[in-house]
């Protein structure tokens, strides 16, 4: 019975939704946690990119485009849409800022692999999410610093540091892992390393609000609205747009998921260590919204493919 049921306890969505539980269940250790979650994200962000093959990104001619439309995707049509929404309803600046974290985040690192699942075009999906990648390093302090006018005493120098810490230190010791003798073993474990990782700060973020998020309707429906809309309808709107335009469901997928996942646990650093706890909220929150779209996603496939749920 163990044994039947052991694979499942282990798959990725059954660790993130025990996380959020947990989370909203009791915060007693989210607290403890907090202080190690920036060493925790560099950790998972460095398994995660393990993924990236380096060859995958020559000729370099033919990498452009993937990069251009990846950043597009995921920092204009998302981000804008998600900054505009928030400006339009969140009733405190903190929770504003918290959306405005978001917008400006990494894509997810969920995107490759979700690629893989729902049969898109892998290539295109490493090369646009690193693409995007590339382009926070500068993105993200450059809009932060915009939106937050000295609202928040943090320095363009800190926000610079932390994109470093978060994307490219990662980013370059990943190419170690990917050395001749370790990279089978890398990869036996990588998706528990990562699943783990985002778990343990889906869970802090979740546990440090759960009074907020209980006590607090109205964050909760608001925040919710911003999140399923810039999710699900944008999604939905840019597939539908897609498909009339005659575009392939190859490579339509890598584009989707670019347009609508967003690296949850790197916002919740963010927001927590540059504006509080509060403002992580949005965070923790996106975290569930992005699971369920991701579900809503391979099911839906699933279902289309006559695979069964």
């Amino acid at each position: 019975m163990i044994k039947r049921i052991y694979p499942y306890i282990l798959h990725r969505n059954v660790i993130l939704i025990l996380a959020v539980v947990l989370g909203l269940a009791s915060g007693r250790f989210a607290g403890g946690l907090k202080s190690y979650t920036t060493y925790i994200l560099m950790v998972t962000m460095m398994f995660s990119m393990t993924g990236m093959a380096t060859r995958s990104f020559f000729p370099l001619r033919k990498t452009l485009r993937p990069m251009v439309a990846g950043t597009v995707l995921n920092y204009l049509f998302f981000g804008g849409s998600m900054i505009l929404l928030a400006w339009l309803l969140m009733p405190t600046r903190e929770l504003f800022m918290g959306f405005v974290v978001i917008a400006v985040a990494p894509p997810g690192v969920a995107i490759v692999p979700f690629t893989g699942i729902l049969k898109g075009d892998i290539d295109y999906s490493i090369i646009g999410v690193t693409g995007a990648f590339l382009a926070s390093v500068l993105m993200t302090p450059l809009v932060i610093g915009l939106f937050n006018q000295g609202n928040v005493s943090v320095s363009s120098g800190e926000l610079v540091w932390l994109m470093v810490k978060l994307v490219l230190i990662p980013l370059l010791l990943s190419r170690l892992l990917l050395l001749r003798g370790i990279e089978n073993g890398v990869k036996r474990i990588r998706g528990k390393v990562v699943d783990v990782g985002f778990a343990l700060i889906i869970y802090t973020a979740i546990g440090m609000n759960r009074e907020l998020i209980f006590h607090n309707q109205q964050v909760l429906l608001l925040s919710s609205l911003v999140l399923v809309a810039v999710t699900f309808g944008l999604g939905t709107i840019f597939e539908v747009i897609m498909k009339q335009r005659g575009g392939s469901s190859y490579r339509m997928v890598p584009q989707v998921l670019l347009l609508t996942v967003k690296s949850s646990g790197f916002s919740v650093i963010t927001a927590l260590a540059v504006f509080g706890e509060k403002a992580a909220i949005p965070s923790a929150l996106f975290a569930i919204i992005v699971l369920l779209y991701l579900l809503f996603l391979t099911t839906r496939s699933a279902i289309i493919k006559g695979e069964g749920v």
